[in-house]
């Protein structure tokens, strides 16, 4: 499954063992800084996701002080791992690996973890048939003077009916959004940002094994699990973040890495508050509903992508790139489609909304050869909130004012504050852990 649409490939440059793309590069240009900046400070990171991880992962490599906060039960943010459902191990978050030119691309090379290209076939479902090809191209959504109007308007306007509709929100859902509320503009300009490669991969194991593994490993020990962060007060020279069961952490600078709804909804409190710039900023940030669905079957009846069902526009055989091969169809479920699953109430009732549609497919060999579901509802999940961030219409330069730090004591990471085209994605919140982290030190240095 290629996940990206419009892809540009880029040189990536080698500093201190990292593949850093030159995005980053450009914004980073004192290397040296991670070599010379002694710090007896102590940095409180909050969010054990893929940003706050690498985040602690530098810090830790310098032997600067850090204390690392986490809300949930568990430390991998939009990152999971499933066992015991299958005969191989599932991601329950992010699994595709986007292009293999990234800070993660070192990883991965010098682990030796496995990973394929996942180039599986595409069927589309329209006008009620599976077919091979649509018969008009929907590559609408790219190149010059597009405008900052959503996908839906767009395609509407560039004569595609109502039989297109759930084809055009599976092309909104990639990137995390409804059709209504992504920007032709904006996404366009995202992609033409991307740098790390044309092509999807999947691990052998999961995303996050290798996440576990290769980062996190490194940092456990420095993990404070089920600490929801209520309240920061940096009007002092010592920040003072306060907890949900009101203990208080004493911090010199502050990496912030929590999902944007979070920051959206103002669960945490700031003292004073943050400028109406940035807070206006968050806003226009936008992030959707989140969903996903595996089911077994005694057979593998599926073909390997389904496009465009009215349940759920990307249906995936998520066996793919694993060593073995139970019967596993992911329902990729985004926006409107996840809220209305959401909202049946069950577990029960979201599976066989799923069934039904697979059945009238594939007559009637969903239900009949069904043994088991699991669903993931990342909306439902109060530390997260949804899926991923995406660009609206009417955003313009959110996401750099939303990521500006403040008074070199408030650093903001995480996917939803990458400014180089790869929000949405692991190696995207890495690059931001990264680039706080060198923001913080070459903050020191002046």
């Amino acid at each position: 499954m290629d996940r990206r649409y419009f892809i540009k490939n880029s040189t990536i440059l080698s500093i201190g063992g990292l593949l850093i793309p030159s995005a980053i590069l450009e914004a980073c240009r004192k290397e040296t800084l991670l070599e010379d900046i002694n710090y007896d400070g102590k940095v409180l990171i909050i969010g054990a996701g893929a940003a706050g991880l690498y985040a602690a992962y530098l810090l830790k490599s310098k032997g600067i002080k850090f204390q690392l906060v986490e809300a949930s039960a568990n430390y991998g943010g939009r990152l999971g791992k499933l066992t015991g459902f299958a005969n191989f191990p599932i991601d329950l978050g992010a699994q595709w690996l986007h292009g293999k030119n990234s800070i993660l691309s070192d990883f991965i090379t010098k682990s030796d973890t496995k990973i394929s290209l996942d180039d599986s076939d595409l069927k589309y479902w329209f006008n009620n048939q599976l077919i091979n090809k649509l018969p008009k191209k929907t590559n609408i959504f790219e190149g010059e003077d597009l405008p900052d109007i959503s996908f839906e308007d767009y395609a509407i306007q560039k004569g595609f009916g109502n039989e297109y509709k759930y084809i055009i929100e599976n092309i909104a859902g990639d990137q995390g959004a409804d059709a209504s509320q992504l920007s032709v503009y904006g996404n366009n300009k995202d992609e033409e940002n991307w740098t790390s490669g044309d092509d999807d991969y999947k691990f052998q194991e999961t995303y996050f094994d290798f996440i576990d593994k290769q980062i996190a490993a490194q940092v456990k020990d420095e993990i404070l699990l089920n600490t929801i962060i209520t309240k920061i007060d940096y009007s002092k020279s010592s920040i003072e973040i306060t907890d949900s069961n009101n203990d208080l952490f004493l911090a010199d600078k502050v990496i912030i890495t929590v999902p944007i709804p979070i920051l959206k909804s103002g669960d945490i409190q700031f003292i004073p508050d943050l400028p109406t710039e940035k807070t206006s900023a968050f806003s226009k940030i936008g992030m959707g509903a989140g969903m996903k669905v595996f089911l077994k079957f005694s057979n593998k009846f599926f073909d390997q992508n389904i496009i465009g069902g009215t349940i759920c526009a990307a249906y995936a055989d998520d066996s793919i790139g694993k060593v073995q091969d139970d019967n596993i169809l992911l329902a990729f479920v985004m926006g409107e489609q996840a809220e209305y699953l959401s909202s049946l109430g069950s577990n029960a009732a979201i599976t066989n909304a799923l069934l039904q549609e697979l059945d009238s497919m594939y007559n009637g060999q969903a239900t009949a050869s069904f043994i088991a579901s699991h669903v993931q509802d990342w909306t439902t999940n109060p530390f997260v909130k949804g899926a991923y961030s995406y660009s609206t219409v009417g955003m313009g330069d959110a996401r750099m004012i939303a990521s500006a730090s403040i008074n070199k004591k408030l650093y903001f990471a995480g996917e939803a504050m990458n400014n180089n085209g790869h929000h949405q994605t692991v190696q995207g919140a890495v690059e931001t852990g990264y680039r706080e982290v060198m923001n913080l030190l070459k903050d020191l240095a002046k």
